[in-house]
């Protein structure tokens, strides 16, 4: 849906589906990385237990102990050994939530620091340690529960959209080179 939406001419989108298993994830995410040098991957994962849109804070290196598709499970139980316990997204998440949800659209936006331990944190970390940061993650819920397919569309368009802006904004302020 959100492929169809677009994200304006400034933006170039590219839309994968990232198989849910650890093994591919170590691969693709970073290989994804270096073939687009993005500013930002946004990651979008479907949550049975979401009944919001939710912006993932943070992603986690250690206690992955449930099998992926393949039936496989890191023998470690962690996504880059040595790498630290937990690493923040460098967008203010809560600044999104509150733009996006001051702009009236009718999907409910949440924040939460715990993506699961499974494949949602697990690919969430391995972007987010090979981005330092720059990186997102959105759980949604499964279709029609409550969300139509338009209204998820719209939702993460205007999610990247306030992500997109935040991260310009804190760049600037990085960057800032005053005069004194």
């Amino acid at each position: 849906e959100l492929e169809k939406l677009g994200l304006g001419d400034d933006v170039d989108l590219h839309v994968y589906e990232v198989p849910v298993e650890y093994q591919t994830v170590q691969r693709l995410i970073p290989a994804l990385w270096k073939k687009h040098s993005p500013q930002l991957v946004v990651h979008v994962g479907v949550s049975g237990m979401a009944t919001t849109v939710t912006l993932e804070k943070c992603g986690h290196n250690v206690g992955y102990k449930g099998l992926d598709n393949c039936r496989f499970c890191p023998g470690s139980q962690c996504c880059v050994e040595g790498g630290p316990e937990c690493i923040d997204s460098i967008i203010d998440m809560d600044a999104v939530c509150r733009r996006v949800s001051a702009l009236g659209l009718d999907v409910t936006v949440t924040i939460s620091k715990d993506a699961g331990r499974y494949l949602c944190d697990f690919t969430y970390y391995t972007s987010l340690y090979q981005s330092r940061g720059r990186s997102a993650f959105v759980h949604v819920p499964p279709l029609g529960k409550p969300y139509t397919a338009e209204q998820l569309g719209r939702a993460l368009q205007a999610i990247i959209e306030e992500m997109l802006d935040v991260l310009e904004h804190s760049e600037d302020k990085i960057n800032c080179q005053h005069e004194h």
